[in-house]
């Protein structure tokens, strides 16, 4: 019996910085940069960083949800960016950084939904969490170059600096998902 593969999308700043985790997560087949949830279609990286053509900086991600959930993957999402700071993640700063998830199933809807109620009823993060759930609507993928950057490009400085202290998070908060 074969389970269907499910895809979610989420913004959670830069695409470099949200891929390089997970591509390290047990689970989850495919990951591709790109932009969503904008008003133009077919955008460039050039147009998305004008700031407006609406989109966001997303990872679209294919997993197996015999091997994890979405809401494993949103815990995941929660704990590698920061969701209440509005257009912004550390140093990039745009609504092309927005904090987001981008569901295709009315399952990934709920799962988000009441994970942000729970974490604003909790008062997790000691600020509003400002994560916009939406439909996944106008995605295009980026550019070529923009593909598994962080692995091309390990010791480029962002790389370095903000890409590999999240990969590091990412394992050691949940070496239980960490593919083999």
């Amino acid at each position: 019996m074969s389970t269907a593969l499910e895809t979610i999308v989420l913004g959670g700043g830069c695409f470099w910085c949200t891929e390089a985790v997970y591509v390290k997560v047990r689970g989850v087949t495919d990951v591709e940069s790109g932009y969503s949830n904008g008003t133009v279609e077919r955008p460039t990286y050039e147009q998305v960083c004008t700031g407006t053509t609406g989109h966001n900086e997303v990872v679209k991600l294919t997993y197996d949800p015999a091997q994890i959930s979405a809401r494993q993957i949103l815990e995941i999402f929660f704990v590698i960016h920061d969701p209440t700071t509005l257009n912004r993640q550390g140093a990039d700063a745009g609504t092309q950084y927005r904090s987001g998830i981008y569901y295709t199933t009315p399952q990934q809807k709920e799962v988000a939904e009441q994970m942000i109620r729970q974490m604003t009823d909790d008062k997790l993060f000691g600020r509003p969490i400002v994560t916009e759930v939406l439909p996944l609507a106008n995605y295009w993928p980026a550019e070529e170059y923009h593909q598994d950057f962080f692995e091309k490009n390990p010791y480029q400085a962002y790389c370095m600096a903000v890409a590999a202290p999240k990969v590091a998070k990412f394992r050691k908060t949940f070496a239980d998902l960490v593919k083999a």
